[in-house]
Parts: C-alpha cells; structure tokens; sequence
C-alpha cells in the first residue's frame, strides 16, 4: 500500500448522499491505497461576474489549491479539455505511475468555474471524464469509483464493465 492519493477540491460537500458515497469508496480503497480528500474553500460567484472577476476568482481558489498540493506530488487535474480514457488505460497510466516510482498522487477538482491557468500549468496530466459538465460533488465520487475500479483491475478482481 505504498500509493498516497488525494483528491484536492475547491467547496465542501452538503449533500449527505454524496459523503456517504465518498465514505464507502474510501472504505473500499483503504485495501489499495491511502485516500484522502482534502477541501479549500471556495470564493462566491456573484451572478452576472464579469471577466475580471471570474479570473480573480480563479486565481484566489488557485492560490489556494496550489498551497494544498502535496510536495513531489504528480498532479492531475479533471477538465473537460482533458483527456478522455477507458477505465483500462486510467488503471494502466496509475500502473505506470507506480512503475515509475511515485507514490504520491494529487488529482484536482475546481470549483464552478473551473481551475486557474497556474493550477492547469501545475500537473503532469489533464483527465476528461466527459465533455459534459457535471457537478464537482459528483466529480469526486465519480472520481473516487474509477480509482476503485482501476485497482481492481490492476489487481485481477471482478469490477462490472
């Protein structure tokens, strides 16, 4: 159990079904690795923002973000422009990692506007789950279920294709 990841995510989680999730993914994955979800908060946007204030906006939730990021972590941040992978290649790009020696894994999840472009700059890999827009609770236990799944992979177990 030598992989540390951590999900690094702008906003708290209010919906309880959404925690509850988190917990039994987290649960699951204690087998696999050691999980931690980590939280900076996240700035009001005021409807109507203009530009200015969306980048300002970005850049304080970036500064934020960038201050929580594990030292020597590899980073990899959720974003629609990222790139999409089958549940195989994402399971087979953390053996790789592995393979590679890192054992620390920092994936980041924006807030409702997304990541600042020093947080993009940051990490070594840019992940699409989807061209869809999703919200960032779900992201994470959508997030949290792939890791799962990719271990399971890895490890030769069962997982529902």
């Amino acid at each position: 159990m030598g992989v540390h990841i951590t999900l690094l995510c702008v906003g708290k989680i209010k919906e309880s079904f959404y925690r509850q999730a988190l917990e039994e993914y987290t649960k699951r994955l204690s087998r696999y690795c050691r999980l931690q979800i980590a939280e900076v908060q996240d700035e009001k946007t005021p409807d109507g923002a203009g530009e200015k204030e969306e980048a300002s906006i970005l850049e304080k939730e970036g500064k934020r973000l960038l201050a929580r990021i594990p030292e020597g972590a590899f980073v990899c941040t959720l974003e629609i422009r990222g790139k999409a992978l089958t549940s195989e290649q994402f399971a087979q790009r953390l053996l790789e990692l592995q393979v590679q020696g890192i054992s620390e894994i920092c994936f980041v999840i924006g807030g409702s506007l997304g990541l600042s472009p020093e947080v993009i700059a940051r990490a070594q890999m840019h992940l699409s789950f989807s061209a869809m827009t999703f919200p960032r609770q779900l992201m994470r236990v959508i997030l949290t279920e792939q890791i799962y799944r990719a271990f399971r992979i890895l490890s030769g177990e069962p997982y529902h294709k």
